[in-house]
């Protein structure tokens, strides 16, 4: 697919001299080390307005990004787990407010956990079960074991729950294992960045009846016509065209996955809904494209327009905002003023949360400082992709939005 401007910038109310800002900004990060690439696409009322790719697929053979290379999403491949759960929703499969545990009986009868450590804890009862409503918004009490805030977080770092560590088990195993844990906070009573979207997968399979990497090329992958986007980078060519992944750690930079010598190169026993997918620019740029127009791209309708705004609506109780919410994982200066949906943070007061913006905007990133975000209000899109760990080593999102947004002038 062709990732070239589709159209004069100009004639879509964005300034050309002021969109050379943003390359100025993105090539320092390659320039002085910080980023191994820096690849960005701005689309504004379904025009690409602009497109940019600069540094090395993998910095040690001089090896140069091009516009079909492959990256790891992580997290940006929540999103596709929701809209694959919502799109059995709309086939009245499942209900929001169906307890976890009709689809994963590991589930049934959760416990808060109470007091203690990793090694000994006391727990209760919750409250109620985990609903599928939840494990969307991430109000479900699950947790991510590279949190490290709280108890929950260091028992599932005993276990190699969600700490970044490849997992031996399917995922079926996966949640067997996840179900029998404690939960943080009674479900429903407030936010934690979790493995909510794992149980998700699941959910998708169980209700399916195939494997979530079947579900997904044929209801999500090949309909919207990306075919580089999966859980696992094989053949040759695919091979040749993945990127290396970098980790910075104690003031340094290193690699942290080699391309050549990548887990990525065989099928994983956990296919992880919650960051599990490899995808390139084109790909993901037509998942970007589908939610924009509603759930429909190029003929192929996955959503309908009222489940994509449904899912793109803060459902955080009484419209609170992520601080409001105990959030847990983020900066607390990022998430004012930032509501969530349906697997995508969405905006409720730009002003709040000191960044330009519209009311309703949404999208999300990934743990290698990847991301996405959309804004029906400016018809405005982008999609920004690169491979470093952790996503908050650096404020790129944040400096994104503001030169992005700088270049509006209608």
């Amino acid at each position: 697919m062709a990732l070239e401007p589709t159209i004069d910038p100009s004639e879509v109310g964005v300034d050309p001299g002021r969109l050379a800002r943003i390359d100025e900004l993105t090539h320092a990060y390659v320039d002085d080390g910080r980023f191994p690439f820096v690849q960005l696409l701005v689309s504004r009322r379904g025009e690409i307005v602009h497109h940019d790719l600069y540094g090395y697929a993998d910095r040690d053979s001089d090896r140069p990004i091009r516009d079909d290379c492959i990256v790891r999403v992580y997290s940006m491949t929540k999103p596709v787990t929701s809209v694959a759960l919502m799109m059995l929703y709309e086939q009245g499969r499942i209900l929001l407010e169906d307890p976890v545990s009709k689809y994963l009986p590991a589930f049934a009868d959760p416990r808060v956990f109470t007091s203690g450590n990793q090694q000994r804890y006391e727990t209760r009862e919750a409250a109620r079960e985990i609903t599928v409503h939840d494990v969307l918004t991430h109000m479900s009490g699950l947790t991510y074991g590279f949190q490290n805030q709280h108890a929950v977080d260091a028992i599932y770092r005993t276990h190699g729950l969600g700490d970044f560590s490849p997992s031996t088990r399917s995922l079926s195993e996966e949640m067997e294992l996840l179900g029998s844990l404690p939960l943080q906070f009674d479900p429903g009573t407030s936010w934690c960045y979790s493995m909510s979207t794992d149980v998700c997968g699941a959910i998708v399979e169980v209700v399916s009846g195939m494997a979530l990497d079947e579900f997904f090329e044929r209801e999500i992958f090949e309909p919207l016509k990306m075919p580089d986007t999966s859980f696992w980078v094989e053949g040759e060519d695919r091979c040749a065209r993945f990127t290396t992944n970098h980790l910075f750690f104690g003031g340094t930079t290193s690699v942290m996955d080699p391309w050549d010598k990548s887990l990525y190169h065989r099928r994983p026993p956990m296919l992880s809904g919650g960051g599990g997918l490899v995808s390139t620019m084109a790909d993901y740029h037509r998942f970007v494209r589908m939610l924009e127009r509603g759930g429909e791209l190029d003929g192929v309708r996955l959503l309908s327009p009222r489940t994509v705004r449904y899912m793109a609506s803060n459902h955080l109780p009484d419209g609170r905002d992520l601080n409001d919410m105990g959030q847990v994982g983020f900066a607390e200066s990022a998430m004012e003023g930032m509501g969530f949906g349906l697997g995508f943070s969405v905006s409720v007061s730009p002003q709040e949360n000191r960044a330009i913006g519209s009311p309703g905007d949404y999208g999300w990133g990934g743990a290698a400082s990847t991301a996405f975000r959309i804004d029906p209000v400016e018809e405005l899109s982008f999609v920004f992709l690169t491979q470093l760990l952790p996503s908050s080593t650096y404020p790129i999102r944040r400096e994104l939005q503001s030169t992005i947004y700088q270049a509006l002038v209608d």
